[in-house]
């Protein structure tokens, strides 16, 4: 069983230290074993309950009111208020427990609702984005096991493809298509499956080769398609020291033909583009979908 800290529970739940400490004096809401050394040890189980106590303390209960719930009156009112609008935290909230449980179910009521409601280009900044940055410290933190975080992003994905089938298909007579593609060892590509179907949605025709793209496989596309736009976004790879060469490597392999590269990515901050009729670079991309 996997245990936490104080500081986890402060990380993950955002209610500080200091007050589960009151809570649990007070109110005794949580009873964790202690280590030898005096220290607080908590389980899964005390950590969904926590993220519990502050959905419902941000819905407006009090925490009194709180200690006095079983936890299927707990789970009753919170099942009660996710029928109705609520801010993004309220949803954030829910979305990590659905991480904690690997609820499939519940991860798809909170999404699908915030898409009905606000479209998935909304919700993938307001509520997704957000999210993917907390899981990410939280499993840099080991807050979270890869397990969690790969079933999450998996959500994710599936979730963004889902949408992505009920867009009609682009005409293969359309303008210049835009190839997305990660370069090798690159695997974070959810922000490359939603510039896809922001492409898809506006009318262009987008083709999604994914993750860990050989550089070689680049011009094989070109040949095969002619005038291409391709579209990567660079995370971790390639790391900022081989940076210099791979955009060297573009230049030269594409300079005489019809080809144009729309980056972006962590390992671009600060970099400048060594010929801007091949290469563009952007500070994020949001900016780079307004660039297209």
């Amino acid at each position: 069983m996997q245990e936490f800290t104080i500081k986890d529970l402060e990380n993950f739940s955002g209610i500080k230290a200091h007050t589960i400490r009151i809570w649990e004096q007070r109110y005794g809401l949580l009873a964790p074993d202690r280590s030898d050394t005096n220290i607080r040890k908590y389980t899964d189980k005390d950590l969904k309950f926590l993220l519990n106590v502050s959905l419902l303390n941000n819905l407006g209960y009090k925490i009194s009111q709180i200690a006095s719930m079983s936890e299927d009156q707990m789970r009753e009112t919170i099942s009660k208020h996710a029928a109705a609008q609520q801010p993004e935290q309220h949803f954030l909230h829910m979305l990590k427990i659905s991480m904690l449980n690997y609820d499939e179910e519940l991860f798809n009521d909170v999404i699908e609702k915030y898409i009905e409601e606000s479209g998935l280009e909304r919700t993938f900044k307001e509520v997704v984005i957000p999210f993917m940055k907390q899981i990410g410290i939280l499993w840099q933190a080991n807050v979270i096991c890869p397990a969690q975080e790969h079933f999450i992003s998996g959500m994710v994905r599936q979730k963004i493809f889902s949408q992505i089938d009920r867009l009609p298909l682009t005409p293969k007579e359309a303008v210049t298509p835009y190839v997305l593609y990660l370069p090798e060892l690159e695997i974070h590509e959810i922000s490359l499956i939603m510039m896809h179907y922001i492409l898809k949605l506006r009318g262009y025709r987008s083709i999604f080769l994914g993750q860990s793209v050989p550089f070689d496989d680049l011009m094989q596309v070109y040949q095969r398609l002619g005038s291409v736009n391709f579209v990567s976004i660079f995370t971790t790879n390639p790391s900022t020291v081989l940076i210099p060469d791979y955009l060297k490597k573009i230049v030269a392999q594409f300079a005489d033909t019809d080809c144009h590269f729309y980056l972006t990515g962590n390992n671009l901050h600060g970099v400048k583009s060594p010929d801007p009729s091949v290469v563009t670079i952007f500070p994020n991309s949001e900016e780079l979908v307004k660039g297209l």
